[in-house]
């Protein structure tokens, strides 16, 4: 059997819509010097050989570009349409300057909701010389798809009550924003190395994981290790939260890199 490719995970992002520190907040975690207690928006780049593709692409996209010294994407992978998951999708210019057309990968209603909201991006006459150029690549559950060597399957689950997609790459699959999911896409996480899911905070939430659902979606799922990400200040202090998790569960942090077939 031909051995799976390994894959780099880095996280780029692992807040929750608002970041940590919340402009403006009184929270203690919001003063922590613990640099693992701030937080850009979530996202993660998945690399392997000389490729990278990114999940998501919010509003502090720029600055975790720069910060990792990314030279170039080969795609990005939209999960849903919300602001903290897309508002950062200009930013992929200087991309588009150097490759031409950059590829992503989305459902027909973000699709949709990127043409609306940044229409000059989609322009067929009259378009914007600098605005960036992408490949639409119009997805659902119900794909799977073949990147070099590397399989990719798109996983639903709701975000409250809005369809998403999380995204299974080889043996680790990064579900963020969900609340529910069903047995069927339950199937598709058998076998994981790695999950990476949200564990917004330690109360409950209409439309994300708290960590108390995030720790018994893993026992059910049982991967080998599980990263908590998009996450909020309620949650705590980083370092008091990760001392209460158990032995193969982690808080992810900004920066954090791990590797996995």
């Amino acid at each position: 059997m031909e051995k799976q490719q390994q894959l780099k995970i880095t996280f780029l992002g692992t807040g929750t819509s608002t970041g940590v520190p919340m402009i403006g907040s009184t929270h203690p975690v919001a003063f922590s010097e613990d640099q693992r207690d701030k937080r850009l928006r979530s996202s993660i780049m998945i690399s392997w050989q000389d490729v990278n593709y990114v999940i998501d692409c919010g509003p502090d996209f720029r600055q975790q570009m720069i910060r990792e010294n990314v030279q170039s994407i080969d795609g990005i992978f939209f999960t849903h349409e919300h602001a903290d998951h897309i508002a950062g999708f200009d930013d992929i210019r200087p991309f588009s300057f150097r490759r031409g057309e950059v590829p992503i990968y989305l459902t027909d209603r973000v699709l949709k909701a990127l043409e609306k909201r940044y229409d000059y991006v989609f322009a067929e006459v009259n378009r914007y010389p600098s605005a960036p150029k992408v490949t639409a690549n119009v997805i659902s559950e119900k794909d799977c798809i073949q990147l070099q060597k590397v399989s990719i399957i798109p996983i639903k689950v709701l975000h409250g009550e809005l369809p998403i997609l999380g995204y299974r790459f080889n043996n680790i699959a990064y579900i963020t924003d969900i609340k529910t999911i069903s047995d069927e896409e339950k199937e598709k996480l058998k076998g994981l190395d790695v999950l990476i899911i949200t564990g917004l905070r330690k109360e409950p939430h209409k439309t994300h994981f708290n960590i108390e659902e995030a720790l018994k979606f893993t026992r059910e799922i049982q991967p080998q290790k599980t990263y908590l990400t998009h996450i909020s200040e309620l949650l705590g202090f980083h370092a008091d939260v990760e001392k209460e998790l158990p032995e193969n569960v982690f808080l992810a942090y900004d920066g954090l890199n791990i590797h996995s077939n």
